[in-house]
Protein backbone atom coordinates (compact mmCIF):
# COMPACT_ATOMS: atom_id res chain seq x y z
CA UNK A 1 0.00 0.00 0.00
CA UNK A 2 1.17 3.34 -1.05
CA UNK A 3 1.40 5.79 1.91
CA UNK A 4 -1.15 8.14 2.89
CA UNK A 5 -1.44 11.43 1.98
CA UNK A 6 -2.43 13.67 4.23
CA UNK A 7 -2.96 17.53 4.39
CA UNK A 8 -2.49 19.66 7.80
CA UNK A 9 -5.09 22.53 7.96
CA UNK A 10 -4.04 25.14 10.46
CA UNK A 11 -0.29 24.38 9.46
CA UNK A 12 1.03 27.45 11.08
CA UNK A 13 -0.51 27.42 14.60
CA UNK A 14 1.37 25.63 17.40
CA UNK A 15 -1.09 22.41 16.68
CA UNK A 16 -0.68 22.38 12.81
CA UNK A 17 2.97 22.68 13.47
CA UNK A 18 3.05 19.68 15.86
CA UNK A 19 1.05 17.99 13.24
CA UNK A 20 3.90 18.68 10.46
CA UNK A 21 6.14 17.26 12.65
CA UNK A 22 4.16 14.18 13.52
CA UNK A 23 3.53 12.98 9.74
CA UNK A 24 7.12 13.90 9.44
CA UNK A 25 8.22 11.53 11.63
CA UNK A 26 6.21 8.56 10.84
CA UNK A 27 6.25 5.44 8.73
CA UNK A 28 3.11 5.25 5.68
CA UNK A 29 2.46 8.91 5.88
CA UNK A 30 3.12 12.23 3.73
CA UNK A 31 2.61 15.08 4.29
CA UNK A 32 0.91 16.43 0.88
CA UNK A 33 -0.28 19.94 1.58
CA UNK A 34 -0.08 22.82 4.51
CA UNK A 35 -3.32 24.87 4.23
CA UNK A 36 -3.97 28.05 6.34
CA UNK A 37 -6.89 30.69 5.87
CA UNK A 38 -6.49 33.02 2.89
CA UNK A 39 -4.25 36.37 3.63
CA UNK A 40 -2.41 35.11 6.43
CA UNK A 41 1.42 36.04 6.40
CA UNK A 42 2.69 32.37 5.97
CA UNK A 43 1.28 31.91 2.87
CA UNK A 44 3.76 30.58 0.26
CA UNK A 45 6.35 29.50 3.40
CA UNK A 46 7.61 25.99 3.37
CA UNK A 47 5.98 23.93 6.19
CA UNK A 48 8.58 22.14 7.27
CA UNK A 49 11.34 25.24 7.37
CA UNK A 50 8.28 26.64 9.70
CA UNK A 51 7.38 23.53 11.46
CA UNK A 52 11.20 23.25 12.51
CA UNK A 53 12.03 19.69 10.40
CA UNK A 54 13.76 21.07 7.74
CA UNK A 55 12.46 21.70 3.77
CA UNK A 56 9.99 19.51 3.06
CA UNK A 57 8.97 21.22 -0.44
CA UNK A 58 5.35 21.68 0.51
CA UNK A 59 4.52 25.21 0.57
CA UNK A 60 1.65 26.53 2.83
CA UNK A 61 -1.18 27.68 0.38
CA UNK A 62 -5.04 28.39 1.03
CA UNK A 63 -6.75 26.20 -1.39
CA UNK A 64 -8.26 23.61 0.92
CA UNK A 65 -10.41 22.52 -2.25
CA UNK A 66 -7.11 21.66 -4.80
CA UNK A 67 -5.58 19.85 -1.71
CA UNK A 68 -8.53 18.08 -0.43
CA UNK A 69 -8.78 16.33 -3.85
CA UNK A 70 -5.68 15.22 -3.98
CA UNK A 71 -5.41 13.39 -0.62
CA UNK A 72 -6.32 10.68 1.54
CA UNK A 73 -7.26 12.26 4.54
CA UNK A 74 -7.05 15.85 6.62
CA UNK A 75 -5.84 16.30 9.93
CA UNK A 76 -7.86 19.48 11.65
CA UNK A 77 -7.11 21.32 14.55
CA UNK A 78 -8.81 24.70 13.80
CA UNK A 79 -12.15 26.49 14.61
CA UNK A 80 -15.64 25.06 14.71
CA UNK A 81 -16.53 27.42 11.75
CA UNK A 82 -13.77 26.42 9.66
CA UNK A 83 -13.89 22.32 10.95
CA UNK A 84 -17.69 22.75 9.75
CA UNK A 85 -16.11 23.50 6.23
CA UNK A 86 -13.63 20.99 6.06
CA UNK A 87 -15.98 18.24 6.76
CA UNK A 88 -17.83 18.83 4.04
CA UNK A 89 -15.00 19.17 1.58
CA UNK A 90 -13.38 15.71 2.91
CA UNK A 91 -17.00 14.32 2.44
CA UNK A 92 -16.80 15.40 -1.56
CA UNK A 93 -13.36 14.31 -1.44
CA UNK A 94 -14.18 11.26 0.37
CA UNK A 95 -11.49 11.16 2.34
CA UNK A 96 -10.37 11.01 5.86
CA UNK A 97 -11.31 13.89 8.22
CA UNK A 98 -9.44 13.58 11.75
CA UNK A 99 -11.25 16.22 14.17
CA UNK A 100 -9.74 17.67 16.71
CA UNK A 101 -11.43 20.93 17.31
CA UNK A 102 -13.29 21.61 20.03
CA UNK A 103 -16.10 24.01 21.54
CA UNK A 104 -18.27 22.73 18.57
CA UNK A 105 -21.75 23.19 19.30
CA UNK A 106 -24.72 20.67 18.64
CA UNK A 107 -25.47 21.99 15.19
CA UNK A 108 -21.17 21.54 14.23
CA UNK A 109 -22.25 17.54 15.13
CA UNK A 110 -24.72 17.68 12.93
CA UNK A 111 -22.70 18.67 10.24
CA UNK A 112 -20.03 16.31 10.80
CA UNK A 113 -22.85 13.26 11.02
CA UNK A 114 -23.95 14.65 7.48
CA UNK A 115 -20.50 14.24 6.11
CA UNK A 116 -19.79 11.29 7.66
CA UNK A 117 -21.91 9.44 5.44
CA UNK A 118 -19.21 10.02 2.93
CA UNK A 119 -16.23 10.93 4.81
CA UNK A 120 -14.58 8.84 7.33
CA UNK A 121 -15.12 11.53 10.26
CA UNK A 122 -12.85 10.71 13.97
CA UNK A 123 -13.15 12.87 16.23
CA UNK A 124 -12.05 13.56 19.61
CA UNK A 125 -12.28 16.38 22.67
CA UNK A 126 -8.25 14.51 23.30
CA UNK A 127 -6.41 12.52 21.20
CA UNK A 128 -4.06 10.81 23.40
CA UNK A 129 -4.29 6.95 24.33
CA UNK A 130 -3.95 7.99 28.74
CA UNK A 131 -6.60 10.52 28.15
CA UNK A 132 -9.07 8.19 26.54
CA UNK A 133 -8.15 5.47 29.24
CA UNK A 134 -8.97 7.86 31.75
CA UNK A 135 -12.40 8.43 30.05
CA UNK A 136 -13.36 4.15 30.64
CA UNK A 137 -12.13 3.91 34.05
CA UNK A 138 -14.27 7.21 34.95
CA UNK A 139 -17.29 5.68 33.16
CA UNK A 140 -16.53 2.14 34.89
CA UNK A 141 -16.19 4.49 38.44
CA UNK A 142 -19.26 6.20 37.81
CA UNK A 143 -21.30 3.22 36.92
CA UNK A 144 -19.81 1.77 40.39
CA UNK A 145 -20.27 4.54 42.47
CA UNK A 146 -23.74 4.98 43.22
CA UNK A 147 -24.99 9.05 42.50
CA UNK A 148 -26.49 8.60 46.31
CA UNK A 149 -22.83 8.15 47.33
CA UNK A 150 -20.25 9.78 45.54
CA UNK A 151 -20.61 13.20 44.01
CA UNK A 152 -18.77 13.83 40.72
CA UNK A 153 -16.43 16.93 39.64
CA UNK A 154 -14.18 17.14 36.66
CA UNK A 155 -11.53 20.13 36.78
CA UNK A 156 -9.23 20.96 34.26
CA UNK A 157 -6.58 23.63 33.76
CA UNK A 158 -5.07 24.71 30.63
CA UNK A 159 -2.95 27.69 28.95
CA UNK A 160 -4.06 31.32 29.29
CA UNK A 161 -4.50 31.57 25.47
CA UNK A 162 -7.21 28.52 25.64
CA UNK A 163 -10.44 29.74 24.03
CA UNK A 164 -13.39 27.53 24.56
CA UNK A 165 -14.16 26.29 28.31
CA UNK A 166 -15.11 23.60 29.73
CA UNK A 167 -12.15 22.27 27.07
CA UNK A 168 -13.01 19.26 25.29
CA UNK A 169 -11.37 16.72 27.48
CA UNK A 170 -13.25 17.91 30.25
CA UNK A 171 -16.82 17.12 28.07
CA UNK A 172 -15.42 14.42 27.03
CA UNK A 173 -14.62 12.73 30.52
CA UNK A 174 -17.83 14.35 32.21
CA UNK A 175 -19.78 12.06 29.21
CA UNK A 176 -17.82 8.83 30.40
CA UNK A 177 -19.47 9.56 33.69
CA UNK A 178 -22.69 10.41 32.70
CA UNK A 179 -23.24 7.27 30.62
CA UNK A 180 -21.43 5.30 33.61
CA UNK A 181 -24.31 6.99 35.33
CA UNK A 182 -26.99 6.39 32.26
CA UNK A 183 -27.95 9.67 32.64
CA UNK A 184 -27.70 12.76 29.75
CA UNK A 185 -24.65 15.23 30.45
CA UNK A 186 -26.95 18.47 29.23
CA UNK A 187 -29.31 17.81 32.09
CA UNK A 188 -27.06 16.95 34.94
CA UNK A 189 -23.92 19.02 34.18
CA UNK A 190 -22.78 22.37 36.06
CA UNK A 191 -20.19 24.31 34.58
CA UNK A 192 -20.87 27.83 36.73
CA UNK A 193 -21.39 28.32 40.46
CA UNK A 194 -21.72 31.81 41.35
CA UNK A 195 -23.50 33.43 44.72
CA UNK A 196 -26.05 31.48 47.05
CA UNK A 197 -26.15 28.36 44.52
CA UNK A 198 -27.71 25.99 47.36
CA UNK A 199 -26.66 22.76 48.05
CA UNK A 200 -25.65 20.28 44.99
CA UNK A 201 -28.33 18.92 43.35
CA UNK A 202 -27.46 14.42 43.41
CA UNK A 203 -26.57 13.48 40.19
CA UNK A 204 -25.04 16.60 39.19
CA UNK A 205 -22.10 16.86 37.32
CA UNK A 206 -19.68 19.49 37.81
CA UNK A 207 -16.92 21.47 35.95
CA UNK A 208 -14.38 23.77 36.72
CA UNK A 209 -11.75 25.34 34.73
CA UNK A 210 -8.87 26.76 35.30
CA UNK A 211 -6.51 28.88 32.97
CA UNK A 212 -2.63 30.19 33.21
CA UNK A 213 0.83 30.28 31.83
CA UNK A 214 1.25 27.69 30.01
CA UNK A 215 -0.56 24.05 31.06
CA UNK A 216 -0.52 22.32 27.94
CA UNK A 217 -3.28 20.18 29.80
CA UNK A 218 -4.03 18.66 33.06
CA UNK A 219 -7.43 16.54 34.13
CA UNK A 220 -8.74 14.86 36.56
CA UNK A 221 -12.36 13.52 37.98
CA UNK A 222 -12.99 13.60 41.67
CA UNK A 223 -15.86 10.92 43.21
CA UNK A 224 -16.45 12.71 46.32
CA UNK A 225 -18.27 10.55 49.38
CA UNK A 226 -18.61 10.70 52.90
CA UNK A 227 -14.93 10.29 54.59
CA UNK A 228 -13.68 9.28 50.91
CA UNK A 229 -12.57 11.02 47.89
CA UNK A 230 -11.38 9.18 44.76
CA UNK A 231 -9.40 11.65 42.04
CA UNK A 232 -8.31 9.84 38.60
CA UNK A 233 -5.94 12.10 36.65
CA UNK A 234 -3.96 12.39 33.19
CA UNK A 235 -1.51 15.39 33.01
CA UNK A 236 -0.30 16.21 29.56
CA UNK A 237 3.30 17.47 29.57
CA UNK A 238 4.27 17.31 25.70
CA UNK A 239 1.67 18.75 22.91
CA UNK A 240 3.37 16.43 20.43
CA UNK A 241 1.31 13.61 21.93
CA UNK A 242 -1.94 14.71 20.69
CA UNK A 243 -0.03 15.39 17.18
CA UNK A 244 0.95 11.50 17.01
CA UNK A 245 -2.93 10.20 18.43
CA UNK A 246 -4.40 12.18 15.49
CA UNK A 247 -1.79 10.33 13.06
CA UNK A 248 -2.57 7.40 14.32
CA UNK A 249 -6.41 7.64 13.94
CA UNK A 250 -5.84 9.11 10.22
CA UNK A 251 -3.83 6.15 9.45
CA UNK A 252 -6.28 3.58 11.18
CA UNK A 253 -9.74 5.36 9.69
CA UNK A 254 -7.61 4.88 5.87
CA UNK A 255 -9.30 1.56 5.11
CA UNK A 256 -12.73 1.99 7.00
CA UNK A 257 -15.78 2.57 5.79
CA UNK A 258 -17.20 6.26 5.80
CA UNK A 259 -18.85 7.00 9.24
CA UNK A 260 -18.27 8.69 12.63
CA UNK A 261 -15.55 7.19 14.42
CA UNK A 262 -13.68 8.33 17.58
CA UNK A 263 -10.57 7.44 19.39
CA UNK A 264 -12.24 5.00 21.31
CA UNK A 265 -12.78 3.34 17.77
CA UNK A 266 -8.92 3.85 17.06
CA UNK A 267 -7.14 2.79 20.83
CA UNK A 268 -9.92 -0.51 20.61
CA UNK A 269 -10.92 0.84 24.01
CA UNK A 270 -14.93 1.02 22.69
CA UNK A 271 -17.09 -0.50 25.97
CA UNK A 272 -21.01 -1.05 25.95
Amino acid sequence: MSDMKIVVVGAAGRMGQSLIRAVTETHGIVLSAAIERYGADCLGRDSGELAGVGRNGVEISSDALAAFAHADGVLDFTVPAASVEFSGLAAQARIVHVIGTTGCTADDEKHFDAASRHARIVKSGNMSLGVNLLAVLVKQAAKALAAQDFDIEVLEMHHKHKVDAPSGTALLLGEAAAQGRNVALAEKAVKVRDGITGAREESSIGFATLRGGSVIGEHSVLFAGEGETIKIAHRATDRQLFARGAVKAALWAFDKKPGRYDMLDVLGLKTN
